[in-house]
């Protein structure tokens, strides 16, 4: 059957297409970018058992890519049907997957290629109407956010790397104002979550009422110099500010400061930032901290964590008009003035880097820089609908999840927004994870 557009349905098909084209066209170039800067031996090589293989990210990606949009959207024959259980994700743990007959690097870009000449093949064909899967574009939304969530991962491996520097990227900004304190909430409803975002996954929908007490929390995320401040006040020595699964993973995996932290034998700490040291930026967000790490810095500080709701209140409500916004500073995408994202950088910028992606309350930084650790763990929200399949949310929800919220300089801004939920264990750390303090409020603050 034909399906005739108006010239208004025409025009506004044609903007999502070209929407659509740039995402995914941005997405594939980090992922050459992270793929073509390193040679086959360190592409096929597993520098941690905590990370796939990059060759297996690479190819990974194109599989995900072909299932979704080229075999179930378009309607075409496979590109590779018989490498589909290798890059199942859930087959396959990631320590396992170097011993798995997987592609090599000209046989993993041969094939992506080819699943992404099919692809455009099939966006060109499709009217963006239909059901929930293609509706808006839904389903090539969720395929560039899932490869922007790979090239994280891959970036996370490059860190982890041995050998020198080889990714470009200039230094974050330093501060443009003084941002200290913590701004205080009201108790108050806010809207939570989203039904309305178009890209939105199926773990941010639906938007729902949350009432919730006042609290306080704070401007912006701890730095690294506060964070010396907690090792030098003996923080990795003193059990009792630690929870007790938090004190045994200390001791066991002997952590006595961030990962990739090193000091010289004095007073001086430095860095290792993708294969280069480098002094330690006081007024930076702290990165590579586990939630154990930072529920501990937390209990030092007289503070605790915040809960998601509270970071999302923070992120997305206007007390102006009762509303939430998809981001800090409004509706807008995020801009190079707004946000530390897409990898622009190979670190995070310094606390007050951002004013004009300061929320209306006052909160900064809460999109980019640094991932943030919650409170809170990983559940559906009231109304949850798994869409389009279990293994995106539904199976990690309960267990010993913790969300962190925000996005991080290795994000994209496909796939980061107020609403947007990612989760980990809590003794990860080679993620760009920091966070932030909350508190309740006094009695004479209510």
């Amino acid at each position: 059957m034909t399906v005739h557009l108006s010239g208004t349905d025409h025009a506004e098909t044609e903007r999502s297409r070209e929407q659509i084209a740039r995402v995914l066209t941005r997405a594939r170039e980090r992922t050459a970018g992270l793929t073509d800067c390193v040679d086959e031996a360190e592409l096929v090589a597993q520098h941690s058992r905590l990370m796939s293989p990059l060759v297996w990210d690479l190819a990974h990606i194109g599989n995900q890519e072909e299932l979704w949009l080229v075999r179930d959207v378009g309607g075409r024959e496979p590109v590779r049907a018989d490498i589909d259980q290798l890059y199942d994700a859930f087959r396959h743990p990631r320590a396992d997957r170097p011993a798995l007959p997987l592609l090599d690097p000209a046989e993993a870009r041969d094939y992506t290629g080819a699943v992404r000449a099919k692809v455009w093949d099939v966006l060109a064909d499709s009217d963006l109407r239909g059901d929930r899967l293609i509706s808006g574009g839904f389903a090539f939304g969720m395929i560039a956010q899932h490869e922007q969530q790979h090239d994280e991962t891959m970036l996370a491996t490059h860190q982890l790397r041995a050998g020198g520097a080889v990714l470009p990227g200039s230094p974050a900004p330093t501060a443009a104002v003084p941002v200290s304190g913590e701004i205080i909430f009201p108790a108050g409803e806010f809207t939570m979550g989203t039904s309305t975002d178009p890209w939105a996954l199926d773990n941010e929908r639906p938007a729902h009422p949350v009432r919730m007490p006042g609290f306080a929390i704070d401007a912006a995320p701890v730095t690294n110099a506060q964070y010396l401040e907690f090792i030098s006040d003996g923080g990795y020595r003193r059990p009792e500010l630690w929870s007790e699964q938090g004190w045994a993973h200390r001791v066991r995996a002997d952590l006595t400061a961030p990962q990739f932290w090193e000091c010289d034998g004095g007073n001086t700490w430095w860095r290792r930032v993708f294969g280069t040291m480098t002094p330690l930026r006081p007024q930076q967000p702290v990165v590579h901290v586990c939630w154990f790490e930072a529920q501990a810095y937390a209990t030092w500080a007289d503070k605790r964590l915040p809960t998601e709701a509270e970071w999302e209140k923070a992120a997305r409500f206007d007390p102006a008009t009762g509303r939430s916004r998809r981001y800090p500073w409004g509706d807008a995408d995020p801009d190079e003035t707004t946000a530390n994202l897409g990898q622009r950088h190979l670190e995070p910028a310094e606390v007050g880097a951002y004013p004009a992606g300061a929320s209306p309350s006052g909160v900064h930084q809460l999109i980019g820089d640094v991932w943030e650790w919650t409170s809170s763990g990983f559940e559906p929200y009231p109304g949850f609908e798994m869409f389009p399949y279990p293994e995106y949310s539904q199976v990690f929800f309960g267990g010993d999840y913790r969300v962190l919220r925000g996005g991080s300089f290795g994000t994209d801004q496909v796939a980061c927004r107020g609403t947007f939920r990612n989760w980990d264990h809590p003794i990860r750390r080679q993620i760009f994870s920091g966070f932030r303090l909350a508190r309740d409020l006094r009695a004479v603050e209510r």
